[in-house]
């Protein structure tokens, strides 16, 4: 058994050019900051907004939240960030699995990843509590993530957390996510969206891979106030239905949802309803995992710990696994979007998009405007997957739509492109849940749903009048949410739990004497900071926008166009 070491909170800085490690005591202004906090802090202090993303002055980060490290249910969460090569603004991307816990174990307040390598090929970065060594790894060169994945984890055991790019992020394409392993050493945990597998494909890495063996636990303040803080949160967090909910079908219980109020994306977000969205839908996914059996499991945690099990696992009709797990976001732009209603289809085009590396919420958006521009027909899962190839054959066809939906529309001529700040949408048609509208044009991060979801809320949400208040609402506690590392879905527990529980949190953990606005307060100061950034990169008003065509073109089945006021927009950070 290696020997336990001292926790110490560091900054634990690589240059992948001179290939040394660099432990730095924390600054005084990145202290009381985690997760997508921290990243936005530490890209305005170091990272020149101007800069080329992929170029050496970009910087990878990895950024566990103030409360990862415990287990506690849906808050171990990762955020990894940078410039995204996607948007040209800040970008955060966050994610389940191990890696934030046993970045967490080593005293890793964040990893910095610096600089370009001093020579071609690639390598597997791989940190320990004894330091950095960089492995060779062209052997894993253009490898798929499942194949990299477990040709990893016979090389370096299975207690590690690894994070991996796929043939995607090797070849810089702008869809191109990080891979994490979940609890069962899948590589199914992404740090999806804006690009940042092409950042660290940029830094000639492949992989990195985290040996906490040696590291411990964060230390408490008041290990008892904290455990008995804990216990009141698993309560809320367990009695609260839509926990049961998530439990039984997933996210994919969202798709009825969204369909019953014509905010299901269908046919590339020309319509908001889908004539087959019983066949996508929560109900009968979990009703075919069931009459299959096998390997297939209605209910799955991809964090050790975590009460919700909002994961699953796709089985075919011979019972082996097809992926794990499919979600609602790759449900709709994926199966919808597409006009597709198979579930097999879909789930064999969500595992070609992970072993590709890429996010699957821009692919599908990517797709769907292929189909719009005539490249393949409407349903037809098979040309899809053809399409997919082209991706993983590195043509000029597959280079393009692995580059994402907005360089996709703009090269194929297709005006109806879903997207905001070159990022795709997610699948919620921001035209009939115009809080979702008003989220995707504002949030610095790019039309993203997990920057300020308001779905659930119970307002008209056709009606444009208060979705600006509701947007800001949910924006500032998801940035804040997503800096002290909590899933969405950690914020059903909190919702109703006594409002003093996260203030308790961060209290025992790390006795600052916070008090009840600690949330809000995170989740103001980080955006402020992604502002700031995105001001320095050239980003305008203008740019908080969705596109002109969803102001003049109604969708059905409501027939409604994106009519919230730009002054409203314009005004929405003001506070």
């Amino acid at each position: 058994m290696p020997e336990i070491k001292p926790y110490e909170s560091q900054v634990w800085r690589v240059s992948v050019h001179t290939r040394i490690l660099k432990k730095e005591p924390v600054p005084g202004s990145w202290e009381r900051l985690g997760g997508r906090g921290l990243v936005a802090r530490i890209l305005l202090d170091e990272v020149p907004p101007e800069c080329e993303p992929l170029g050496p002055k970009n910087k990878l980060l990895f950024c566990p939240g103030l409360l990862t490290g415990h287990m506690l249910s849906s808050i171990d969460r990762l955020s990894v960030g940078g410039k995204s090569p996607l948007t040209g603004g800040v970008k955060e991307s966050n994610s389940g699995g191990t890696t934030s816990l046993q970045i967490a174990s080593m005293g890793i307040k964040a990893l910095i990843v610096e600089d370009w390598p001093a020579e071609s090929g690639w390598s597997v970065m791989h940190l320990s509590m004894d330091g950095v060594r960089f492995d060779p790894a062209n052997d894993l060169t253009g490898l798929g993530v499942y194949d990299t994945a477990e040709t990893l984890k016979n090389r370096y055991g299975k207690k590690v957390a690894i994070s991996i790019i796929g043939p995607a992020g090797e070849r810089k394409l702008m869809s191109a996510g990080i891979f994490n392993l979940d609890k069962d050493g899948v590589p199914s945990r992404i740090n999806a969206r804006g690009g940042l597998g092409a950042v660290m494909g940029s830094k000639g890495l492949k992989a990195i891979v985290f040996d906490a063996a040696g590291g411990s636990k964060p230390p408490l303040v008041d290990a008892e106030a904290f455990r008995a803080t804990q216990k009141i949160y698993n309560k809320y967090l367990i009695d609260h239905p839509q926990t049961h909910t998530y439990s039984d079908y997933g996210t994919p219980a969202m798709v009825h949802l969204t369909d019953g109020l014509g905010g299901l994306p269908t046919r590339n977000f020309s319509s908001g309803t889908f004539e087959y969205a019983d066949d996508i839908s929560g109900e009968k996914l979990r009703e075919l995992i069931l009459e299959r059996g096998g390997e297939g499991n209605t209910t799955h945690a991809c964090m050790p710990g975590c009460i919700i099990r909002c994961s699953n696992i796709f089985a075919g009709e011979d019972g082996k696994t097809i992926v794990s797990p499919i979600e609602y976001e790759t449900i709709g732009l994926m199966g919808s979007n597409l006009g597709i209603r198979e579930y097999d289809w879909i789930g064999r085009l969500n595992w070609q998009a992970n072993d590709l590396g890429v996010c699957s919420i821009e692919l599908g958006a990517a797709l769907g405007v292929a189909a719009e521009a005539g490249y393949m027909e409407w349903g037809d899962g098979k040309r899809a997957l053809e399409l997919c190839d082209e991706i993983r054959n590195n043509t000029p066809l597959g280079r393009i739509l692995g580059s994402g939906a907005a360089f996709t529309g703009k090269i194929l001529g297709v005006e109806r492109v879903p997207v905001v700040k070159n990022q795709a949408m997610s699948a919620y048609e921001p035209r009939a849940i115009k809080g979702m509208g008003v989220t995707f044009a504002t949030t610095p991060q790019g039309a993203d749903h997990t920057c300020g979801q308001t779905v659930r809320d119970k307002i008209n949400h056709l009606l444009p009048a208060g979705q600006v208040e509701l947007s800001l609402k949910k924006q500032i506690a998801m940035a804040g949410y997503d800096s002290i590392g909590a899933c969405i879905f950690a914020a059903f527990g909190f919702a109703v739990a006594p409002a003093e529980t996260i203030r308790d949190f961060i209290n025992a953990r790390y006795g600052w004497g916070v008090d009840t606005s600690i949330l809000q307060t995170l989740g103001k100061q980080t955006i402020e900071m992604e502002l700031e950034f995105n001001r320095g990169a050239g980003f305008t008003k203008a740019n908080d926008r969705l596109p002109e065509w969803m102001t003049r073109e109604p969708v059905p089945p409501h027939n409604v166009v994106f009519d919230v006021p730009t002054e409203e927009l314009d005004k929405i950070f003001e506070w």
